[in-house]
């Protein structure tokens, strides 16, 4: 069988790109062996050419002229690294332009833009390619893409951010504050100095919305994802939650109810015996639900160079051998070719709740904040009532039956006036057992 050759361009020569180039630098023997196909790294585009990436780079690879990527007929792929939703979609869109195939692991920009990315794509006949965006290393979106298809999807609820699940589990394992897990996690390198974007939840959204758009063939806007971070979560909520039987994890939730999705990151807690409550560290665990297969469990690390390189080069050998351009131009999967939907807002969502009041140590207390529950139509499923400590409030902690969030809402802001409790409850929403 003849070789074909094939070159691909680099843009963006961070902690990824490095890897990307480890393999292809390092391991196209195997590749040729496998496919059949030289894989070429033609041109490495970045502004700093100076940095040890610890990669041997062949004279005259390097650039910093994005032209040279952009401008040679001979570079079939481009591979987007640059990160962020200004830059990065300004290459994009050029790659697209310039008939390029690209391959993209920027999950912020496809959540974004990816509706006018996708359309340009089918435009210029060509196609985008983003394995790596979701899961580093784990296979989802080929599996939502191309195994799953005889399936509708009905839930895709995941742990896909390393560093806000090494934090929960350093705080689970050691009864760590937040701020002294993040400590642990920026220490080790898990955790960016400024880690707003994980642990707010806004990474997870990201990646929640590339997922749910493909598994759902819907078409949304991303801010439409409700989204809260762990900041707030205090290890006294993990150890009551733990006592009760949960694990608490940050998770992104995506259901579809007919026409309608619903679709919310936030702190959750599951079923100790849940497979995802095992999820723990930086490692990262999908579940899907098809109608046909049932459930099914991706699992692996969500993050890290040569995991996310080695998904960007799967994507490079799917161009290359010609599936990617048949399932791009065919599967209609993507937002710009699919149906709009309704996104459920949060209020109208149904799930169980974990509450933990501060409610003051005198009779009746119980018999009031159960009073307003019933009112609005919110069944308590347990009760556990701690002893006070050097405080007049003693910790009430409450698991309600499946409710609907707009009632619970409104008995908590019946409640708060009566002069029971010391300040807002906490409130964490509960998965798993209805599902």
């Amino acid at each position: 069988m003849d070789t074909k050759t094939c070159c691909v361009g680099l843009v963006g020569f961070g902690t990824v790109g490095s890897g990307v180039a480890k393999i292809l630098l390092n391991s196209a023997d195997q590749l040729r062996a496998k496919t059949g196909i030289n894989v070429v790294l033609k041109r490495i585009c970045d502004i700093d050419l100076t940095t040890d990436r610890g990669v041997a780079v062949p004279a005259g690879v390097l650039t910093s002229d994005l032209n040279a990527v952009l401008a040679d007929p001979e570079i079939e792929v481009v591979v987007e690294l640059v990160g962020g939703t200004t830059v990065a979609k300004e290459i994009t869109l050029r790659a697209i332009a310039a008939g390029k195939r690209v391959v993209t692991a920027n999950k912020a920009l496809l959540a974004e833009a990816g509706r006018e990315l996708f359309r340009a794509a089918h435009e210029r006949g060509v196609s985008i390619s983003f394995e790596a965006s979701v899961g580093g290393g784990i296979p989802i979106v080929a599996a939502l893409r191309d195994g799953l298809i005889a399936n509708d999807i009905e839930s895709i609820i995941g742990i896909v951010n390393g560093t806000c699940n090494y934090i929960l589990t350093r705080m689970t394992a050691e009864g760590a504050t937040y701020q002294q897990a993040l400590g642990e996690a920026q220490s080790h390198g898990y955790a960016e100095r400024d880690p707003r974007l994980d642990v707010e939840g806004i990474d997870s959204a990201h990646k929640l919305a590339i997922l749910a758009a493909l598994g759902f063939a819907a078409d949304f806007h991303y801010h439409e994802v409700y989204i809260e971070g762990i900041t707030r979560t205090d290890p006294v909520d993990i150890a009551h939650g733990s006592e009760l039987g949960y694990t608490l994890k940050l998770l992104a939730i995506g259901k579809r109810f007919g026409d309608e999705l619903e679709l919310r990151v936030h702190p959750t807690l599951l079923p100790a015996e849940h497979p995802l409550a095992s999820v723990h560290d930086v490692f990262n665990g999908i579940w899907v639900r098809g109608s046909a297969v049932g459930d099914t469990m991706f699992y692996g690390r969500g993050a890290g160079q040569m995991p996310t390189a080695s998904a960007i080069v799967s994507d490079i050998v799917d161009i290359l051998i010609g599936k990617a351009k048949h399932t791009f131009e065919r599967l209609r999967l993507l937002p710009g070719r699919t149906e709009s939907v309704r996104v459920r807002p949060i209020e109208e969502i149904e799930t169980r709740y974990y509450l933990r009041f501060s409610a003051l140590d005198r009779p009746g207390v119980l018999a009031k904040i159960a009073g307003e529950f019933g009112h609005h139509q919110i069944s308590i499923a347990s009760v556990l009532q701690k002893e006070r400590h050097a405080t007049r409030a003693v910790p009430l902690i409450i698991m309600t039956h499946q409710a609907r969030e707009a009632d619970l809402r409104h008995a908590l802001a019946a409640i708060e006036p009566q002069g029971i409790v010391e300040g807002p409850p906490v409130v964490i929403r509960v998965e798993g057992e209805h599902e």
